[in-house]
């Protein structure tokens, strides 16, 4: 049999397992679940705060660069395939170029401005989301341990004396961030357990509530390590860390009951540090602390480790 008969031959296999090839693939995507709606969030769940939106703008922006240079790549590698394949006919050395100025040029200079766009947008966003409003509706202290989490809710609540800005349990969190605390504030309080699971939807974990339509603070402390405090719907997480506080807020605009985790490895039980956030409506809101108030959770639980003092002269100088 002759070279050319041998190569055709051999191509053949190939031709026919390229619709198999082509219908696996389209098995593959369809059998993920998603409807034609869940396409444009590229897996990330239906926002539940005003915030969100912004980031999963990012992340579509995101993805949208990358699909970019990837067709770009994909087409110089496929148009290399096709037009610069070897000859059947004539056996011959390409012609050797060692460099080229404007082709080096353009693989330097289009990166470059790929990183720089995404920059751009990544550190505008994220200064808009880390933003803290004066004086916020509501502050709740967000502490991690482990194995789970605990809810301090820095409010005035009707029958519960204290003040949340004097508090000894709360001693670890900076005064820049008490500033903003109510006056007089003694507060209500909710710790969890791993085992604890939510009566409404049975997912394990102790339940955040929050008010729908009303911006809350988050200030996030840690008493052993590094936790990280990840509501999944609220597109937004942010480490918990010990000896430095962060903090971040939003305004929950859809009431139900959601998952939250810590997304940061912290341990060997790391995996049952979940929990649950429950948006209901102000009025429910007001009522589930003093149903919290009436079971004698009034003041704070300890926040965690103080600020270290690395930490409180880096604050003081960026004052």
């Amino acid at each position: 049999m002759s070279p050319n008969g041998s190569d055709r031959s051999s191509r053949r296999p190939m031709r026919r397992k390229l619709p198999q090839v082509l219908t696996a693939g389209l098995i593959l995507v369809t059998a993920t679940g998603c409807t034609y709606k869940d396409f444009p969030r590229l897996g990330m769940p239906t926002p539940v705060t005003e915030e969100a939106p912004r980031i999963l703008s990012l992340w579509q922006g995101s993805w949208a660069a990358a699909l970019a240079t990837g067709v770009l790549v994909w087409g110089l590698i496929l148009w290399s395939v096709i037009f610069h394949r070897r000859s059947r006919t004539k056996i011959e050395v390409p012609t050797q170029t060692r460099y080229n100025m404007p082709l080096e040029a353009l693989y330097t200079v289009v990166p470059l401005i790929i990183v720089s766009v995404l920059f751009y947008f990544t550190a505008r966003d994220e200064s808009k989301l880390l933003k803290l409003d004066d004086k916020p509706a509501h502050t709740v202290n967000v502490v991690g341990y482990q194995w789970s989490w605990g809810f301090n809710y820095v409010e005035n609540v009707p029958g519960v004396s204290g003040d949340a800005k004097t508090s000894k349990e709360l001693s670890a969190i900076p005064t820049r961030f008490k500033d903003d605390f109510p006056a007089n504030a003694g507060g209500v309080y909710e710790v969890g357990t791993p085992g604890e699971r939510n009566p409404d939807t049975k997912n394990p974990g102790p339940t955040l509530w929050l008010p729908k339509g009303e911006k809350v603070r988050f200030v996030l402390t840690s008493r052993d390590v590094i936790h990280s405090f990840w509501v999944v719907p609220f597109l937004m997480k942010q480490d918990v860390i010990p000896g430095h506080t962060n903090a971040f807020e939003v305004t929950p605009n859809k009431e139900g009951t959601f998952l939250g985790k810590c997304a940061e490895l912290c341990g060997v039980d790391h995996s049952r540090m979940l929990f649950n956030v429950k948006v209901v409506s102000p009025e429910a809101y007001q009522k589930h602390l003093e149903d919290l108030a009436k079971k004698g959770q009034t003041g704070y639980v300890p926040s965690g480790i103080a600020q270290t003092e690395h930490e409180k002269n880096r604050e003081t100088n960026n004052l």
